[in-house]
């Protein structure tokens, strides 16, 4: 995975996972439809009318793909539907300098990308996408790296091997496990 996108930065920190979707939105039986309320009652006055000092109404972040947000990005609950409604938004990746460790689970597990930063880094990125809200930043999911185009930035992050290797090939644990079943019926006949 590949991905040079704007970003949206959220310099709030401890952004909880009611925030990300309110409970009143937790009605729906399947992960679509929950883009439209992210993020509901910091992104809206009321009745969906758009806050304009919020940076998801931002015109000039129109299709960002990222998410740079404060530290322990994702606190809370552990529902799903925090993640659900980040994916079903549109946002590829969350870059921070803590996830809740349920949280980040759960975005990994919804195609999203979770990157934790040194603090020093997210200052950096942070104070740069909100004076550049047209600025351009490389994920690099396979050499695993983070640049800003036009900016000195270059950095490296961590991700373990499976989680990796379902996110490259657009998989939860389960399909990944659901893609081996030839093999697990081979690895059955032959050992037992």
């Amino acid at each position: 995975m590949k991905l040079s996108s704007k970003a949206i930065p959220l310099n709030i920190e401890n952004i909880d996972t009611d925030q990300l979707i309110p409970a009143q939105f937790l009605k729906l039986t399947t992960k679509k439809g929950y883009g439209k309320n992210l993020f509901y009652n910091w992104r809206y006055i009321e009745d969906y009318e758009p806050n304009l000092k919020f940076e998801l109404n931002n015109p000039l972040r129109k299709g960002a793909q990222v998410i740079i947000g404060g530290n322990n990005f994702g606190c809370g609950s552990s529902r799903e539907h925090a993640a659900w409604a980040i994916s079903d938004y549109g946002i590829s990746v969350v870059i921070t300098s803590q996830f809740a460790d349920i949280h980040k689970g759960n975005l990994y597990n919804n195609n999203v990308l979770p990157i934790e930063v040194k603090s020093e880094e997210l200052t950096i990125l942070m104070t740069y996408f909100l004076e550049n809200p047209e600025a351009i930043i490389d994920i690099d999911l396979e050499n695993q790296t983070i640049k800003v185009e036009g900016f000195e930035f270059n950095s490296t992050f961590e991700i373990a091997p499976f989680k990796k290797k379902c996110l490259m090939e657009g998989v939860d644990e389960i399909q990944y496990l659901i893609n081996m079943k030839e093999e697990i019926a081979e690895f059955e006949l032959n050992n037992y």
